[in-house]
């Protein structure tokens, strides 16, 4: 059984030469996604604390995620970069999140499957910062941290299955990957994940 999708859209060409461009901007910017993955993934237990089957991994996700901006944070320092004075709203996590259904159960859905949606562009977006790397630590790092969110993509979709039939999931994780191709298509260029 599949736990995860294609994405309905790729990221742009101009989006990763705007990364390159700037890459201690998208240090920054990366560093602060890191923190906000941990803190979701911990707002899940915080929020369904009766959901038993996938709190121990809600919060192994926390602890890698937390891992990865503590590397993230080792490069920025390597290289002179401070963390922002202000970690700023994701207009992408905000405009997905809008779309979550209301009712307790179909929010429930919704969060875990974008969750997924998240993390599997985060997959596809370190495979290019990789791609586009010169050899080197930098470049090991990121091919690491590709296969790392790739898996996470996975996670979220088979937590999903413990309590909604497959159809449902799957029906909605199209739809909701269909919204987000949109979301992405209607943000400006910047150096940062999304």
């Amino acid at each position: 059984m599949k736990l995860s999708i294609e994405l309905a859209s790729e990221s742009s060409k101009e989006w990763i030469e705007t990364v390159m461009g700037d890459f201690d901007s998208f240090l920054q910017d990366h560093a602060n996604c890191e923190r906000k993955a941990s803190a979701m993934a911990m707002s899940f237990v915080a929020k369904y604390p009766d959901r038993l089957e996938i709190i121990p991994e809600l919060i192994d996700t926390a602890v890698e995620e937390l891992e990865h901006f503590k590397a993230v944070y080792e490069i920025m320092e390597s290289r002179g970069v401070q963390l922002p004075a202000q970690m700023g709203q994701d207009h992408y996590v905000k405009q997905l999140v809008d779309k979550c259904r209301s009712t307790v159960e179909e929010r429930f859905l919704d969060r875990l499957l974008l969750a997924s949606i998240i993390e599997c562009r985060g997959a596809e977006r370190f495979r290019l910062v990789y791609e586009n790397l010169e050899e080197g630590e930098l470049k090991k790092f990121y091919h690491n941290l590709w296969a790392s969110e790739a898996k996470h993509g996975n996670i979220f979709v088979k937590m999903a299955l413990n309590y909604f039939d497959k159809n449902t999931v799957y029906t909605r994780l199209e739809e909701l990957n269909e919204i987000e191709a949109e979301v992405l298509s209607g943000l400006p260029l910047k150096p940062a994940l999304h």
